[in-house]
Order: structure tokens, then C-alpha cells, then sequence
């Protein structure tokens, strides 16, 4: 049996005994005027629904189903075990991106919680406010600039080392060792490859389970995680140690990543940042930078092989910018800046298939949208899918079409695959990046064409092709 309906039936059962407990204590039957729609069952709510649409490759459809029957600005649901009103279009992105820290907060289901054990105490929740300050100035494009030959580097030694020379490849998986052989890099100034791909297993494990139901039971994607972020943040703190020591004897350049500028970096009160935090804290930007970021490459490579047209109008663009550079020259910042095209489709294919389907806040005071009470303690949750396949937002929502992003690009809070407000992405610009780099050297060596052509795509949690991708490489001729 599949272990996540396995699992579901067990949350079933426990559900059938709870159920009559749990709806008699119901916390919301003093607030009437809530969001229509629907609950589901006790404890359970509409969870298995909402992943395994996803997992059918259709995560749109738990969205859309209910926008039609109750309300297309939000409805209520059960989902993750939480009460919760799903925000939808526009409007619903701009409230809640407006309203950061004045209605809602941040929130994450109890697997990230347990996952990253100091995320719940009130200490680390302040450590994470300073790590968003810290973040944007690190990540902002100027700070980034000088990591971009070092990017071209690594993809020419990950395309020498696991693409060339061979008929039939599956991109997934190799999408996912390149960008996290550059997140290795640019956090940690890791770049050995044999001690990145001695991380590389373990989160996977970590990744595929952030997002899934908190039952600690052998085998499942939960446990897994748990035992993965347990061993990698040993092996983190060994780093951030050595680290120290190397700052202290003049052997690390204090600017030389993400984690000296973090142990040097101290708050208005001159505090050093907790070393548990600051390995957390890495933990989550080496998934962040290089999870999403992976999926959006290998679907990059889906479109381009679909779409010819598209995929001669990139290689043209970035062909004119290898034509342009000296032997061994690597890329630079004005390069970056000429691939304009380029990032155009990388947009429109994260339109069509967004790395992360959307994010979760909590109501931290009651209050009302579109003429609905949200109470206090509910959970928010708001879904690119409402916009980016949305006819009000891009019409023919279906259709590839890069023009979309031309000029001023499309309305404000339609396209979101950043999210956005004070909680934007702070790493979408080093995302952008090293796209950009991978599609430079993909572009340079090979056409490529689709060996399963009418493969499932399936999300859990990232969308992905279900079984990798596998292509067949077109070398270009010298």
C-alpha cells in the first residue's frame, strides 16, 4: 500500500474516536460570519484531498474546485489538522502581503516545527527577525554580483563531469546536485564534490519531508526528515566551529559567505547570533537555494524541449553572449543583465509550474476580508495557483508565452512565485542566478528531446516530472 494513504487511513481511525470530542469543544461557534466551504472529516479535515490532487498532478484542482462552489476571494477548509481560510487572486495576496505582522504571521505546519526544533522557542523567533534583516543585504544583487564566475564554474565542472558524453540523462536529479553544489558553495564554501554529494542524500530526505503530516512513526517521509536534519545539523555545527576558529586565526575571509557574515554579524545590542540559529538558519537556505530552484531548471528543460520555437529564440540570446567572451572567460554581471529573454521563459515556465505552490499565516488578532470573520488563531494559506492559471490575471492562463513579462510585466500580486510584502523570498535574486548560468551552459552544448513525452508531473511538495525527466542529448556540432 502506498505509505501516505497508509498513513492517512491510520489518521483516520484515530479520527472516527476523536471526532465527537473534537467538534464538541469547536472554538469558532462564536464567530458565525466565517468564509464558506467545508471542514472535512474530524482531525483529517480535506488534507488527504489536497495532496493527493497534487500528487495526481493537479494541485490546482483542490483550488479551483472550491473557488466555483463558494467563493472565488476565500473559503474556508481543514487542512494540515488547522482551521484555515485560503486566500484567493490578487486582492487575497495583496491583504496578506499588506498586512505582515498587523493581522497575520508567519506560520509553518508542525513537521517544519519539529523539524527545526528552535524555530518554536520565543528566543529563535527573535533570531529570525534579525536573520531577515541580515538576509536581503547579503542576497541583494549587488553582494551577489561576485559569485556569478564562481556559479559558471561549477555548472562547467557539474556539465563536464555529469553531462557530457552522455546519450540519455535525467535532469531532476542532476538539476538538484548542480544548484546544490552552488548553495554548498556559496553558503558554506563547500565545493568538494564528494563532501557535497555526503550532504546531498540527506537532504533529500529533509526536503521530501518539511511538508508532510507530523506522525513520528518508522518509515515514514517525517521521520526520515527528522533523523536526516538531525545528522546534518551535526554536521553543521562541526563546520560552524571550525569556522570560528579560522575567523579568530585570519584562515576564513569574514566576507567570504553566508556563514562568516552570520558569526560576525552582531544586533543593535552588539549579541553575536545563536550558533543552533545560525546552523538552522543555514539548514533552511541551503533547502531554499537549492530545492525550488532545481525544480524550476528541470521544468525549464520540460518547456524547452516542447516548445522549438522558444528554445532557438534562448539560443540565440545566449549564444550571442558566449560568441562575445574570451576563452576561459567566464560569466559576469553584465552578461546576466543581456539575458533578458531568457529570463522571460525561466518566468513564465515558474508561472506555469511554480516551485512552491504558495505559504501559510496565522490571524493574529480577528478580523475581516471580503466580508468574513477570520478568528484569531485561524491559519491563512494563499496558492500561486489562484493567480497564475487565473483568465482575470493571464489570459489563455494554458498558453507559453514569455511576452507576458515584457515591459512592466504582469499586474501586481499575479505573479508570485517569490510570495511577496516584508516576506518576499529574499533569495529570489541569487535564484535568479543561477538559472540564468544553468540555462547559459545548457544552451551552449546540447538540444535535448523528451524520452517519455507524455510523462505524469506530480507535486509532493515541489512539483516534479514522476519519473526525473529523462532526455535524450543533442550535442551541438562544433
Amino acid at each position: 500500500m502506498d505509505p501516505i494513504i497508509l498513513l492517512f487511513c491510520t489518521i483516520f481511525f484515530a479520527a472516527i474516536s476523536l471526532g465527537v470530542l473534537l467538534y464538541s469543544k469547536n472554538p469558532n461557534a462564536s464567530h458565525p460570519n466565517l468564509p464558506p466551504g467545508r471542514m472535512g472529516l474530524p482531525l483529517i479535515g480535506e488534507s488527504l484531498e489536497y495532496l493527493l490532487t497534487g500528487r495526481k498532478g493537479y494541485p490546482e484542482k483542490f483550488l479551483n474546485d472550491r473557488m466555483a462552489k463558494y467563493s472565488s476571494q476565500v473559503f474556508k477548509t481543514s487542512i494540515l489538522g488547522e482551521s484555515m481560510a485560503v486566500v484567493c487572486g490578487a486582492a487575497g495576496n495583496k491583504f496578506l502581503f499588506s498586512n505582515e505582522n498587523k493581522l497575520v504571521t508567519a506560520w509553518w505546519p508542525d513537521s517544519v516545527n519539529k523539524i527545526f526544533p528552535s524555530s518554536t522557542q520565543t528566543s529563535s523567533k527573535e533570531e529570525s527577525k534579525k536573520m531577515r534583516k541580515m538576509l536581503p543585504n547579503f542576497l541583494k544583487p549587488e553582494a551577489l554580483q561576485r559569485y556569478i564566475g564562481m556559479m559558471d564554474n561549477i555548472a562547467q565542472r557539474h556539465f563536464e563531469a555529469s553531462w557530457e558524453g552522455k546519450q540519455e540523462i535525467t535532469v531532476f536529479p542532476l538539476a538538484k546536485r548542480y544548484t546544490f553544489w552552488v548553495a554548498c558553495k556559496v553558503f558554506l564554501s563547500i565545493e568538494d564534490p564528494e563532501h557535497v554529494s555526503k550532504f546531498a542524500d540527506p537532504f533529500n530526505a529533509l526536503a521530501s519531508g518539511i511538508i508532510s503530516v507530523p506522525i513520528n512513526l518508522p518509515g515514514t517521509p517525517f521521520r526520515r526528515a527528522i533523523n536526516a536534519s538531525e545528522l546534518i545539523r551535526k554536521e553543521l555545527m562541526a563546520i560552524i566551529k571550525q569556522r570560528k576558529i579560522d575567523l579568530a586565526e585570519n584562515k576564513a575571509a569574514p566576507n567570504q559567505d553566508i556563514l562568516s557574515h552570520m558569526l560576525l554579524a552582531t544586533d543593535e545590542n552588539g549579541q553575536y547570533l545563536n550558533e543552533l540559529n545560525i546552523a538552522d538558519r543555514i539548514l533552511g537556505l541551503l533547502i531554499g537555494g537549492h530545492d525550488t530552484a532545481s525544480a524550476a531548471i528541470t521544468f525549464i528543460i520540460k518547456y524547452l524541449a516542447e516548445l522549438p520555437d522558444i528554445y532557438n529564440e534562448v539560443y540565440k540570446e545566449q549564444m550571442e553572449i558566449a560568441r562575445s567572451k574570451e576563452p576561459g572567460e567566464l560569466l559576469n554581471w553584465e552578461d546576466i543583465q543581456k539575458m533578458k529573454y531568457s529570463w522571460n521563459v525561466a518566468c513564465e515556465v515558474m508561472r506555469l509550474a511554480p516551485p512552491l505552490q504558495g505559504a501559510f499565516r496565522e490571524a493574529i488578532t480577528d478580523f475581516t476580508f471580503s466580508g468574513f470573520s477570520i478568528p484569531k488563531g485561524w491559519k491563512l494559506h494563499w496558492n500561486v495557483n489562484s493567480t497564475h492559471k487565473n483568465v482575470e490575471c493571464f489570459p489563455e492562463p494554458e498558453k507559453f508565452d514569455p511576452t507576458r513579462f515584457e515591459g512592466n510585466g504582469p499586474a501586481p500580486y499575479t505573479f508570485v512565485p517569490f510570495g511577496g510584502g516584508p516576506r518576499m523570498c529574499p533569495g529570489k535574486e541569487y535564484a535568479r542566478l543561477e538559472i540564468l548560468v544553468f540555462m547559459h551552459n545548457v544552451m551552449k552544448r546540447f538540444n535535448w528531446e523528451k524520452l517519455l513525452p507524455d510523462e505524469k508531473i506530480i507535486v509532493d511538495p515541489l512539483p516534479m516530472p514522476a519519473k526525473g525527466l529523462p532526455v535524450r542529448l543533442l550535442p551541438h556540432k562544433p
